[in-house]
């Protein structure tokens, strides 16, 4: 199904989908069962079940333990395919209601998991297999965000204006796109000690990256990376002979679509391009230990060390109000774009991405104007205040967005707000979504989304560990 059309009508099946299990619900039970079925779930984790009990048994808000329950594994649930050989893991893992892997999605889906699999050696070979998925993907074609399982498939973009091939659903080039693999593997790593990812396909990965994020610096041609699509949503195609705007090659990396998949206005997206920054080092620091290979370790440092001069010196502004802020794109003319977007990475999103530490006055100054109605994503309404972006529009608040906030937030009363707001907005379904209604949770999008599901998943266990007190 196309994602536009999912969109209109995901509001309505939603509905159907709640009718359908309140009817079938155990009138003993205070919620409905929304979760999918036991036998029908992609993959069980009994460690990641003992969790889902643990909250539950401790938590006093009822509501909160059946949407952890929903939430936390619902990737597991319903995303994950397990493609592995006699020679390889391999996991191939769907954003949700469209049967594609986004390099970021599937990176972010199972991110919360990465704590458990030393207890769960099944899971710690899901995301194993799926490493080596990212790496086959990159290697595939480093531009591309999304991939097909199948790679002879053709699907609804095949049609679009740049160099596509089977097997890739979507070629919108975005520099997060290749970041969160890196972060995923480091990760990994460093929870593991495990080495076996880091094989000859990885490396060559790593390779394609560090290429292509040479290339679109722009220093001496536009690069070989073009995009046009026969759309009527401005937002889903790229100006200018399918280049996007001109921008002076001052360092920094273009990102020709910001992790919405909306393309980027000014190109040099300051959250990708410092969330780049710390994945070109953590990809060095594989590279020396592990590989050996200190060339392009070398390569990799000296990029990230340009990239964040660079940064300092384009992509930090002065606000009329605010202050010195980091803008959201820049063009390193001079002209920046001021706002924040829903999606990850955004600047509400650094300190959470390890980009800047979270008491940085330039980090606290720009999270003040994000979350103001100086930002023009910036949406407050009758049940909820937050940001949305232009990928849904006006008035429609991400729960994303409300998590990330909660997530970089050093404020306790901050943090319970976005949780009590969250709780209220999940529009009787027991799910986050992509985005709802200022004045009506129920106006939805998305009733299947993996990312926010988990993501939610992530805050309120952390929560749980940290501040419990915040869940009462």
């Amino acid at each position: 199904m196309k994602r536009r059309t999912f969109i209109k009508n995901s509001a309505i099946l939603g509905a159907g989908i709640l009718a359908h299990n309140f009817s079938h619900a155990n009138p003993n039970l205070a919620f409905p069962l929304v979760r999918t079925k036991e036998p029908d779930r992609h993959f069980k984790s009994d460690v990641i079940e003992g969790l889902i009990k643990e909250f539950q048994s401790n938590v006093a808000d009822k509501e909160l333990g059946w949407l952890f329950n929903n939430c936390l594994p619902n990737t597991l649930d319903t995303t994950i395919y397990d493609e592995s050989t006699s020679n390889q893991k391999l996991t191939y893992v769907i954003t949700g209601d469209i049967d594609a892997m986004w390099l970021r999605d599937s990176s972010a889906q199972v991110w919360p998991y990465l704590p458990f699999m030393r207890k769960d050696q099944n899971l710690q070979n899901l995301i194993l297999g799926l490493i080596n998925k990212q790496s086959k993907c990159i290697n595939i074609d480093p531009y591309a965000n999304a991939f097909y399982n199948d790679p002879t498939k053709k699907g609804e973009w095949f049609s679009d204006h740049t160099d596509m091939k089977p097997g890739i659903h979507e070629r919108k080039w975005e520099i997060d796109s290749l970041c969160y693999p890196i972060r995923l593997a480091y990760a990994y790593w460093k929870e593991t000690n495990d080495t076996t990812p880091f094989d000859n396909e990885w490396v060559q990965a790593q390779e394609n990256i560090y290429k292509t994020f040479v290339e679109q610096q722009r220093k001496e041609n536009l690069g070989p990376y073009k995009f046009e699509r026969t759309t009527s949503r401005g937002t889903d195609t790229l100006q200018v002979d399918g280049y996007g705007y001109p921008v002076n090659p001052v360092g920094l990396i273009c990102s020709s679509f910001r992790p919405s998949d909306d393309c980027s206005i000014f190109l040099f997206l300051i959250p990708a391009n410092l969330f780049a920054v710390v994945s070109l080092r953590q990809s060095a620091e594989i590279l020396r230990q592990v590989k050996n290979n200190t060339e392009l370790a070398a390569k990799m440092e000296a990029l990230a060390n340009e990239v964040e001069d660079a940064v300092t010196k384009y992509g930090i502004i002065d606000h009329p109000v605010h202050g010195r802020v980091y803008a959201y794109e820049v063009d390193g003319f001079g002209s920046y774009m001021m706002m924040d977007d829903a999606n990850v990475p955004s600047l509400l999103s650094l300190p959470y991405l390890g980009a800047v530490d979270i008491n940085d006055e330039v980090y606290q100054r720009t999270r003040r104007f994000v979350l103001s109605a100086n930002n023009p994503f910036y949406f407050k309404g009758k049940v909820a205040a937050g940001i949305g972006g232009p990928h849904i529009g006006r008035d429609m608040i991400w729960p994303m967005a409300l998590i990330i906030q909660a997530l970089t937030s050093i404020n306790d009363e901050e943090i319970r707000q976005c949780i009590k707001t969250l709780k209220n907005t999940h529009g009787d379904t027991g799910f986050m979504h992509e985005s709802f209604h200022k004045d009506d949770p129920k106006k939805f999008t998305r009733h299947w989304f993996a990312w926010t599901n988990t993501l939610f998943g992530e805050l309120l266990w952390k929560v749980y560990k940290e501040k419990p007190n915040l869940l009462v």
